[in-house]
């Protein structure tokens, strides 16, 4: 099938990037990504994970893993209360920067999930966790040049500008993560 190969080529060109613009190969990205988190409970840190909609349940669905297989303090910040009273109060540009800001501590890893690279309250998100010394991995796709792909420690880049692709692959990266952690 068309769909098939289509994903195949798109997973082989995903583009990862690190320190400032420099090129990383995706398995020495994950297997860095997969050994920073497997450290998590020496150095006392967890990982939290942001996204809207699709990229929202990838995020989720990541946390459940870490925590479930792999015994990984991780958290999403996806509880509807806590979503619908930070953006109706404070505006929804603002609702994953707040609960970083309030939970995430120095040395904790965040994982910034956006198809586009471009949502406001992402690219906030994600400032806020630089700011606070976490360890910001960004997962986006759309335009080569999205901002979110500029922000990050790691930055995982699909090349598609089409949102199931683009979320097949954060997706297949993320139970990569989950998977290598899980078998140590």
């Amino acid at each position: 099938m068309k769909y098939f190969k289509e994903l195949a080529v798109i997973v082989e060109k995903i583009e990862v990037t690190h320190e400032q613009d420099k090129n990383l190969s995706l398995n020495d990205a994950v297997g860095k990504i997969a050994g920073l988190i497997g450290s998590c409970d020496v150095r006392k840190n967890k990982v939290i994970c942001v996204g809207n909609g699709g990229s929202c349940a990838i995020a989720s669905h990541t946390t459940t893993d870490l925590l479930k297989n792999a015994k990984i303090p991780a958290m999403a910040v996806s509880d509807a209360s806590l979503l619908t009273c930070l953006s109706n109060d404070l505006g929804y540009e603002n609702v994953f920067q707040k609960p970083i800001e309030f939970f995430a501590q120095k040395g904790d890893i965040v994982f910034a999930i956006s198809s586009s690279g471009g949502s406001k309250n992402i690219l906030n998100a994600a400032m806020t966790a630089k700011n606070k010394g976490c360890f910001l991995v960004t997962f986006s796709g759309f335009e080569k040049t999205n901002p979110l792909r500029k922000l990050g420690d790691t930055n995982f880049y699909v090349p598609s500008k089409s949102y199931g692709y683009v979320e097949l692959a954060h997706s297949i990266i993320c139970h990569c993560i989950t998977d290598i952690l899980s078998q140590r």
